[in-house]
């Protein structure tokens, strides 16, 4: 496993985080052995949200995280102000209700890393950095940024926090991976990094060098290694199937198979790879189901791509480089 730092944090913070969407109380067994992989894996860094199986995800961890004593070891990604049936919910007022149940359930008295899901471009950014200011004054949050906002907004952000002595946004969540998000998949408010039409994005990151902890960098399992044009239909969910299940990812999809044969690599292995050759401060949110899909994760972070093999995959260079 690689680690990197992310100011604020204290602890080094694995280069992949085990996505937690299908952790729960309800298979608090299968569940725990999924959290035990992971951890003995090398990976202390582990991605939920105040949404995520209606709050089962975090109270999951919360449990894992007390029977087993490692709070201290791991970092937990969480995130809040998601919008609901009554609407956007970038407010303070949210950002605090949600801040609160997510540390109950966690049993935590802090999150090491905490992000709001959605953004609100109606909204000012002033409130917003004020609020999560005087939560990591209190000792609630060691450091803060947004999922699915964009780098303008994050720079309007950190532009007001430098103008007033504030903390800045210090990570960024949005999606990026091999995959480009065609379609939005969960209707307004994602945001991507991915695909020739976020270049400028991109250029902002590698200056700015922010974490980026990107989800979704296997196209919600197009880059799996089970996923093919024939039977994308019945082995994606919707949200894949919506946003990734294109010929122009096809198009990549054969080309990472053509490259991880060549390598002795995996298909999956191949796309997290790219994923960690770009010139970003990238951190990859990778869903696991076993031990041995948590290794194999991990052992990507060993696969070296160049620039030309990058951009091979990626449809950006005509021949395959070598």
């Amino acid at each position: 496993m690689k680690y990197a730092e992310v100011t604020g944090v204290g602890k080094p913070v694995s280069r992949i985080v085990l996505g937690t969407m299908i952790v729960n109380m309800r298979e608090k067994a299968r569940s725990f052995a999924l959290l035990d992989a992971a951890y003995e894996t090398g990976i202390n860094a582990f991605d939920t949200a105040h949404g995520y199986a209606g709050g089962q995800s975090e109270q999951a961890l919360g449990e894992w995280m007390k029977e087993r004593g490692v709070r201290e070891e791991v970092v937990i990604l969480t995130k809040g102000c998601h919008p609901n049936k009554d609407g956007n919910r970038v407010t303070p007022e949210a950002l605090a209700a949600d801040l609160a149940e997510s540390l109950a359930r966690l049993q935590t008295p802090y999150i090491d890393l905490y992000t709001l899901h959605r953004d609100d471009p109606q909204v000012p950014v002033a409130p917003i950095v004020d609020a999560l200011n005087a939560h990591f004054e209190a000792g609630r949050i060691r450091a803060f940024g947004g999922s699915n906002w964009r780098h303008e907004r994050i720079r309007e952000a950190n532009r007001y926090a430098a103008e007033r002595g504030l903390v800045p946004f210090r990570l960024s969540s949005p999606n990026f991976g091999l995959a480009e998000q065609v379609e939005n998949p969960w209707g307004p408010g994602c945001v991507s990094l991915s695909g020739p039409r976020n270049a400028g994005a991109r250029e902002w990151y590698e200056a700015e060098q922010m974490p980026v902890f990107a989800y979704s960098s296997l196209g919600r399992g197009l880059f799996s290694g089970r996923v093919t044009r024939e039977n994308c239909a019945t082995t994606c969910d919707g949200a894949c199937r919506k946003a990734y299940c294109h010929e122009v990812n096809f198009r990549r999809l054969d080309r990472v198979r053509e490259l991880a044969q060549a390598k002795g690599v995996s298909v999956a292995q191949l796309a997290l790879a790219y994923v960690f050759s770009q010139p970003l401060n990238a951190f990859a949110l990778v869903g696991a189901a076993s031990r041995e899909e948590c290794a194999a994760n991990a052992a990507a972070l060993d696969v070296a791509l160049t620039p030309a093999e990058c951009a091979w995959v990626d449809l950006r260079r005509g021949e395959r480089p070598g």
